[in-house]
């Protein structure tokens, strides 16, 4: 298996130099808001092991909202983020991304603060790397390369199937599948389908991933009797602080929401970025780290086969704490309509998005912590669209397909190697088809 990895490059643009930055990243797109896979800056489509990356500026946009905590506005300089998900270790990735994009890396790290182009480029990425503090993967092992090769044989199959039906007709499923997987080998034979074997996992990979299964259930199993203490005095503070949030039900305008829009529905699937205020003191500080730790967990080692709870249309997403740990940042992509994915997550799993962004400075008031937020549709969803930030690039390895097309293709594939039990597994695989 070929783990996936992510990369977020950030560095504080320069004074004066944002509106020559956006007019450059705007010439990397082919279509609004798809980027252009062979353009002349950092061509995406070279990179075999990239599913998704994009440039975006994050602004401080609801910065004064901290106002609301008796608190002063921290300032915050605009900053060119560059992130992305990629198959394959990390410093492997850039080393290839400098070798082939260097001179429009350059030109695009030059608009940032404390960057000359006689930096190494790989050595200046590594530094302004952020590590995610929690991040999810929709497939684990998925690779490009994979998701490319099963479309294909998809695509191979199902302009196929309606000859042989013609042919055979649909009373013999064995005969079905007899000929769809003798084509299937004629087409691979003359070299116009592949189905690559799996790449063995790195060993250094297992043995960190274990370590970390094993070994954060296993502290916390240790913390527990210090927990069972502290969970009264921790229950109490939580529900003072749920009862003092000031609450701030503020409508986005119609600007910034037309503006973000524009960018959306272009593609099956969409980008999303929301940046904002994590709410005053330690425990709340404490409590957010606690929560993007388990986060990162149950991402990593429960959800990780198509579904983040109940949700089935997220490809990729992270959560990053930024600006001395000040200020968070959340990233995802995903299918069909903002509305619906915003719906999605409010009927499906509002305890979920509760917990993963209660502690920020402007979401609706928890009780408990799993209760009420999310369910103020209303005020959540204005509370979303006003921290929402635009992407000013966004690749997508592979348009126009969906995270449950890719689980469909991958049940395809497996009815191709293995042979089913039965004549109804044979017509569910069919079904598919």
């Amino acid at each position: 298996m070929t783990p996936q990895s992510t990369f977020m490059i950030v560095a504080p643009v320069r004074d004066g130099e944002l509106e020559a930055l956006r007019s450059l990243l705007a010439g990397m797109n082919k279509t609004v808001g798809l980027a252009d896979p062979a353009n002349g800056l950092v061509p995406f489509g070279e990179f075999d092991g990239l599913h998704m990356a994009r440039f975006l500026i994050i602004e401080a946009l609801t910065g004064d909202d901290v106002k609301a905590f008796g608190r002063a506005p921290q300032p915050w300089q605009p900053t060119l983020a560059f992130l992305g998900d990629f198959d394959g270790d990390r410093v492997t990735f850039l080393t290839e991304l400098a070798r082939k994009a260097e001179d429009g890396l350059k030109q695009i790290f030059a608009h940032c603060e404390g960057f000359t182009k006689a930096f190494d480029l790989v050595s200046w990425m590594m530094t302004h790397n952020i590590e995610p503090a929690a991040n999810y993967v929709n497939w684990r092992g998925r690779t490009v390369r994979q998701v490319h090769e099963e479309a294909a044989l998809h695509r191979c199959l199902s302009e196929y199937l309606p000859q042989i039906v013609a042919e055979t007709g649909r009373g013999n499923p064995r005969a079905l599948r007899q000929k769809l997987l003798s084509h299937v080998e004629m087409q691979k034979h003359l070299g116009l389908l592949k189905l690559s074997p799996e790449e063995p996992t790195p060993l250094a990979w297992l043995i960190r991933d274990g370590l970390h299964k094993i070994g954060v259930p296993l502290i916390l199993l240790l913390l527990s009797p210090v927990f069972l203490i502290l969970a009264p005095f921790f229950a109490l503070r939580l529900r003072m602080l749920e009862r003092s949030d000031p609450e701030l039900f503020i409508r986005p305008s119609r600007e910034h929401i037309e503006a973000l829009a524009y960018l959306e529905d272009r593609d099956v699937s969409n980008q999303f970025n929301v940046f904002g205020d994590v709410k005053p003191g330690l425990f709340r500080l404490f409590l957010f780290k606690l929560i993007m730790l388990l986060t990162d967990y149950v991402a990593r080692h429960i959800y990780n086969h198509g579904f983040l709870t109940r949700i089935r249309t997220i490809h990729f997403a992270r959560w990053v704490f930024m600006d001395n740990n000040r200020r968070a940042f959340f990233a995802s992509n995903y299918d069909s309509s903002h509305e619906s994915y915003m719906d999605d997550f409010i009927n499906k799993a509002g305890w979920g998005l509760n917990l993963a962004f209660g502690n920020a400075i402007g979401y609706p008031t928890t009780r408990w912590f799993v209760k009420q937020g999310a369910e103020r549709e209303q005020q959540f969803k204005y509370t979303q669209r006003r921290h929402q930030l635009p992407s000013d690039v966004w690749y997508k390895a592979y348009p126009d397909l969906t995270a449950i097309d890719l689980a469909r293709n991958s049940r395809i594939r497996k009815g191709v190697e293995i042979r089913q039990a039965n004549e109804q597994a044979i017509r569910d695989w069919l079904a598919e088809i």
